[in-house]
Parts: C-alpha cells; structure tokens; sequence
C-alpha cells in the first residue's frame, strides 16, 4: 500500500488488518476512556490472550499508555498514530461504505453508484476529496 510521503513516520510499523492495528485504531478513536484487555477482547471479538499480550507489546512499544490499575488508553502526545488512524477512518468511508453488510447470495453487495445521480455521486467525491485535503494540512 503507497503511503503519502508528508505523513509517513517510519516509527510506526503497524500494518493495516492487523490485530495490533485494530487495538490502537479502537484507542484511538476512543481516547477519552481507559480499557482492560477483557474490554478490548469483548469489543474487537478477539481471544482474551491476544488481548493481552498485543496491549502489552503496544505499550512497550510506546503506542499505548496504561494506567497504573491496568487500563490501556491512547496517548495524547501521538499525532503520528492519531495521522495513522484517521487514513483508516478515511479509507474505511472512501469504500466500505458502499458494502452491505446484510447482503445474501441472493442480494449482491451493493456497487459504487447503485440508485444514484451524477450529480450525488460528484458531491460524494467532492466531500472525499474535502476531508483528504484536511487530513493532509
């Protein structure tokens, strides 16, 4: 996957798709609340030792902070994975918006444009290219 050169930290070494990334991207984009590796193991449907031992390495990895009764949080002083996180944000809305989760064999997945106008679909792009244009300032 490129990766826009103003952005790219070579500090950081997640890679999309993976369970240490979808710790962090979950911290992240909760940071206001501390988490126990059963927390994370419940709401990323994850084996509780995974769980723990993917906290543990993050914050050993300086990822991740952890208060001293055991709960993980994200740190404020992180831009680069706050940067990090909000490329998943955007990728995510970029394309899996347009699956359908509900989808059987009988109902494929929706495709890019189905039921909408030129005109709707320039605004979507519009507004994509908008928040690529913050992300990047």
């Amino acid at each position: 996957m490129p990766v826009l050169l103003e952005d790219h930290d070579p500090e950081i070494t997640l890679q999309p798709g993976t369970t240490k990334s979808d710790v962090v991207e979950y911290l992240y984009r909760n940071p206001e609340w501390g988490y126990s590796p059963r927390d994370i193991k419940e709401s990323l449907d994850i084996p509780r030792g995974t769980a723990t031992t993917t906290l543990k390495r993050l914050y050993d990895d300086g990822y991740v902070g952890k208060t001293d009764d055991g709960y993980y949080h994200a740190l404020g002083e992180r831009e680069d994975i706050r940067r990090y996180v909000s490329s998943l944000e955007q990728v995510h809305r970029m394309f899996g918006r347009h699956r359908d989760a509900d989808a059987t064999p009988e109902e494929p997945e929706k495709q890019i444009g189905d039921g909408r106008t030129d005109e709707e679909l320039d605004a979507e792009l519009a507004e994509l290219e908008d928040d690529m244009d913050e992300l990047n300032e």
